[in-house]
């Protein structure tokens, strides 16, 4: 890097959020250096390259530090500004973006998905009868809220294995290298998996949410989320993509599970995509990511600037299914639902982890994860690039920040 790339770096780097020690914040030190010392003993192990861990708690930065190693393939220490894909992480900004529209005026929960894109108003549903694939009409229309919650009957090619996945599995819809507007188009002409508002499938459905983004601003998926919240929030590091003075932070998973012994395959960060992926595109740091996660934490607005209303935020970090709709065994933990591009927590108990009623968070495939927990007021944004080991990883630092809640 030259001696002006680097500079340039230094000076767009994200501000800090304030901080105080774990013990003013009702956080116990050696309960969190027991967190630490757990994650060193995973790297020790190898499960994991490294990790970042920020824990926050009624709005200061009690714990935040970088675990082991960047990059399984080099020596360079995880540092806390290394860059990771976040993946479906991008989906509660996506989400918040939506909701902003929403409270412009420009569109309505339950307006149907095919009055922004044209192409869902003739989409049928696939049900499987007598091992073959019959299509027939909607029940209803599928609306943004449906996209904003997943019962909108798209689904994401690797949940499932019947004939609708199988369609997903053999097109094109997993490249990188077709414009968001082809993209929805094309996942318009698949059939749906089940009827609008039936069932929670997580899916493709925030992808379509940011197109539906493009077509109401007239900009890129891109471009209005860094107006409208990357900027205003000073994620200076948050995109599509980054550029080749970042390439020594960027963060690497294992090139072979350690686990199964399967081959990982992640995108490369420093190539800016056609395709804006509104449901798992972005790349971005833990400092980044936590700005976002404590403007959620304070009802909408960081440093002055607000993001969304509060009241809408609300909305948002409710659940949206009852006990009407469907989950079918995925990845929605027991007790939890789902409300506006975030999971809910909606019992004390059931799931086999800690936690309180009304915590919302997210998660990507990669390896993040972050969760909001209003009545605790607690913030925790936790950073690797461990994919076949996330579902390890998002329980075991619940436990152990948890532990160290006072």
């Amino acid at each position: 890097m030259t001696a002006a790339a680097a500079q340039a770096a230094t000076a767009s780097k994200t501000p800090p959020l304030p901080e105080a020690k774990p013990e003013t914040l009702g956080l116990s030190r050696p309960r969190l250096q027991a967190m630490s010392d757990a994650f060193k003993r995973e790297i020790d192990k190898g499960t994991i390259p490294g990790v970042t861990v920020l824990i926050a708690r009624r709005g200061q930065v009690g714990w935040f530090e970088a675990l082991g190693r960047q990059s399984p393939a080099g020596a360079t220490p995880m540092a806390l500004d290394s860059i990771f894909r976040v993946f479906s992480m991008t989906k509660p900004i996506v989400s918040v973006g939506t909701m902003a529209l929403v409270e412009d005026g420009h569109l309505l929960l339950g307006d149907p998905v095919a009055k922004f894109i044209p192409e869902f108003a003739d989409q049928k549903v696939g049900l499987v009868s007598g091992g073959k694939l019959e299509l027939v009409p909607p029940k209803r229309p599928m609306t943004v809220q449906d996209l904003l919650r997943h019962t909108s009957g798209l689904t994401y090619e690797h949940q499932g294995s019947g004939p609708v996945h199988k369609i997903y599995q053999d097109s094109r819809v997993r490249s990188r290298k077709i414009t968001n507007a082809e993209h929805a188009a094309l996942v318009a002409s698949f059939p749906l998996v089940c009827h609008p508002g039936d069932e929670f499938n997580y899916s493709r459905s925030t992808d379509i949410l940011g197109r539906i983004i493009e077509v109401i601003s007239g900009q890129s998926l891109g471009t209005f989320l860094t107006e409208r919240i990357l900027a205003p929030l000073h994620m200076t590091e948050t995109g599509f993509s980054t550029s080749e003075a970042n390439a020594n932070r960027l963060a690497q998973p294992f090139e072979v599970d350690p686990w199964t012994g399967d081959k990982v395959a992640l995108f490369n960060m420093l190539e800016q995509p056609v395709m804006e992926s509104g449901g798992g595109g972005l790349v971005s740091t833990t400092m980044d990511y936590a700005r976002f996660a404590l403007m959620l934490r304070n009802g909408g607005a960081l440093d002055g600037n607000r993001i969304i209303g509060r009241k809408t935020l609300e909305l948002m970090a409710s659940d949206h299914l009852g006990p009407h709709v469907m989950t079918n065994g995925t990845l929605l933990s027991p007790g939890h639902g789902f409300g506006l591009g975030f999971a809910v927590r909606r019992d004390a108990g059931i799931a086999p982890f800690p936690g309180s009623v009304g915590t919302y968070f997210w998660s990507g495939i990669a390896g993040t994860f972050f969760w909001i927990d209003p009545k605790e007021d607690l913030v925790a944004v936790f950073m690797s690039q461990g994919p076949g080991q996330r579902d390890f990883t998002r329980t075991l630092v619940r436990d152990l920040v948890y532990a160290a809640v006072d």
